[in-house]
């Protein structure tokens, strides 16, 4: 018993908006729950079993995405090359996330899945001017954004300039129709998780993923592997640009068939309705001051990272110390949240808006408890000993072609400072999601603001006093401090709203986590050590299969020697596929 007990509130009506979460927690003659259901349980058994499939296409997903990181790493180097296309190739997801990315994978699904629950046989009228409205949306936000091209090259770049510059504004015009597409796809996606198809959404990426590579391929057996900004030719910059943009495009087509596969099949509709679009502008406008809060420190950060790299190139840095190892140890990081985290919260998402919708808020706090726990199982082992490891990791995936022993050892340093930031990572993302399921998007705008802050100073702090070769590594640093905040902040109002977060159960399970994860820790460092696991390609992987894999079976051991019960689920799953 946590002795916990939900303080007396008279019952109000539920209406979509902000109000959500002041609404009555109990459907009348309820009684309410004391304490937590054990993950164990049906709804843990289902969110385990729904997390699993689409862990499943999201491991392909992310494999081939490492695979594509790993080639394009060889093709293009760590310097300048590939600073002018990181950046160029980073400006869709930016435009796309600053207008519409967060509003379409956080605020879309609950209104779809709120408007089949008020009135199945107009949900799908409203899907068809959904879909209009944002389609056509992105469009002139994709046509204005390629126009401006070269203004937001030069609102990013930094201290970057000479021919570096010029390729990544050519690259701009080529990677910035992207937009389009990511929006279209994820609004696909979200219709597809709204009505209960999930798996489509996770495997497409590694459509995009095959034809980068190959693209990135060709490259190779053209150009070779010594191409500067100075020397690659207007033919090779089409290839490049081209052949990334049409990755995204293949990934939207492939998800058409499952589109109709659920029985969607759009047809333009512009009766929109007055109602619809001011609940989208109510969620959506906090959604955007959230987003604009990040899009502000990703700003600075990108200008500090790119600033960083022409300082050690002027120090005579042998290793690329710019956005290229941010952006490679952030893809490397995604990794391990996106296998386990993004699963678990894609599982959460519609299964969290329901309950809100439907009153039911001692519920939603079950599926927060239940999400965390079952994430944090895999990624408390996951943040400490990939960070002891990542050097290794750095050298086995990225050292190769173009990009040296020591860049790939650097990229590596600067996943495993991301890594450290990785738990309150989830549990951040996690608890946005409880808030946008209660229709509430002014809160995470405001916590938004706080992680800004501390992310924007963090980076500031670290251009100014950090020599110029650790700078970037330092930036994951930031991030994490940043997230910790966030989560914190966010943890105190979230409890405030649900009459508590299951608290005991989640910190006694972290307790649990933490000492089963000591020893396997304790047992890569000593690994990594002997071996010299960063200081060549054979020690590298030697460190990383016996410090990994040793590290990995005594966390199992002792989680189960410490009763953590949340690992037992997931072994139950993973045993039950293979018998099957």
């Amino acid at each position: 018993d946590t002795g916990y007990r939900p303080a007396a509130r008279s019952a109000t009506v539920w209406e979509p908006g902000d109000g959500a979460a002041d609404a009555d927690t109990l459907l009348p003659g309820a009684i309410a729950p004391v304490g937590s259901p054990a993950v164990a349980g049906p709804a843990g058994a289902s969110l385990v079993r729904s997390s699993g499939v689409m862990a499943v296409g999201t491991l392909a997903s992310r494999l081939s995405g490492l695979l594509r990181t790993l080639v394009q790493s060889a093709a293009l180097g760590a310097v300048t090359l590939s600073e002018a296309y990181n950046n160029a190739n980073t400006l869709p997801n930016v435009v796309y996330n600053l207008v519409l990315g967060g509003i379409l994978t956080s605020v879309i699904v609950p209104l779809l899945v709120n408007a089949a629950k008020r009135d199945r046989a107009r949900s799908e009228a409203y899907d068809q001017r959904m879909f209009t409205l944002i389609t056509f949306s992105l469009l002139a936000i994709t046509v204005v954004a390629t126009l401006a091209a070269a203004p937001i090259v030069y609102l990013y770049k930094g201290a970057i300039s000479g021919p570096t510059l010029h390729v990544m504004i050519i690259f701009a015009y080529f990677c910035i129709p992207q937009i389009f597409f990511y929006g279209v796809s994820s609004l696909a996606g979200a219709i597809l998780n709204s009505r209960g198809s999930f798996a489509a959404p996770m495997w497409t990426p590694v459509v995009n993923n095959v034809v980068v590579i190959a693209v990135l391929g060709l490259f190779m057996a053209i150009a070779g592997l010594h191409v500067s900004p100075s020397t690659i030719t207007s033919g090779q910059i089409e290839l490049l640009g081209l052949g990334t943009t049409l990755g995204i495009v293949a990934q939207t087509a492939a998800l058409l068939p499952s589109l109709r596969r659920v029985g969607f099949r759009w047809r333009p509709r512009f009766d929109f309705r007055r109602a619809e679009v001011a609940e989208i502008w109510r969620m959506a406008s906090w959604m955007f001051c959230y987003i604009v809060g990040t899009q502000v420190a990703f700003l600075v950060t990108t200008r500090v990272a790119n600033t960083a790299g022409v300082r050690a190139a002027a120090a005579h840095i042998s290793y690329g110390a710019g956005i290229t190892p941010y952006t490679y140890g952030w893809q490397l990081f995604q990794m391990p949240y996106a296998v386990v985290g993004i699963s678990v919260i894609t599982a959460l998402l519609p299964r969290m808006s329901a309950h809100a919708a439907e009153r039911r808020l001692s519920l939603l706090r079950d599926d927060f408890s239940t999400g965390v726990r079952l994430s944090s199982v895999i990624v408390v082992p996951a943040a400490y000993v990939l960070a002891v490891l990542g050097p290794a990791l750095g050298v086995i995936l990225l050292a190769h072609g173009a990009t040296s022993l020591t860049s790939g050892r650097y990229m590596g340093e600067v996943f495993a400072l991301f890594c450290l930031g990785l738990l309150p990572y989830m549990f951040f993302q996690l608890q946005l999601r409880v808030f946008y399921s209660l229709h509430d998007s002014r809160t995470p705008a405001l916590i938004g603001a706080l992680t800004m802050v501390v992310n924007v100073l963090a980076n500031l702090i670290a251009l100014a006093v950090v020599p110029p070769g650790q700078i970037v590594a330092f930036l994951g640093v930031g991030f994490g401090l940043a997230n910790l905040a966030g989560a914190a902040l966010a943890w105190r109002m979230l409890s405030q709203r649900l009459g508590g977060l299951d608290g005991w159960f989640i910190c006694r399970s972290l307790v649990r986590m933490h000492a089963a994860a000591i020893p396997a820790v304790i047992f890569a460092v000593v690994v990594a050590v002997a071996v010299g696991g960063s200081h060549g390609f054979l020690p590298a992987i030697a460190s990383v299969i016996v410090g990994g894999g040793g590290a990995a079976a005594i966390y199992v051991l002792c989680c189960r020697l410490f009763r953590v019960a949340e690992i037992t689920d997931l072994l139950r799953t993973v045993t039950g596929r293979f018998r099957r």
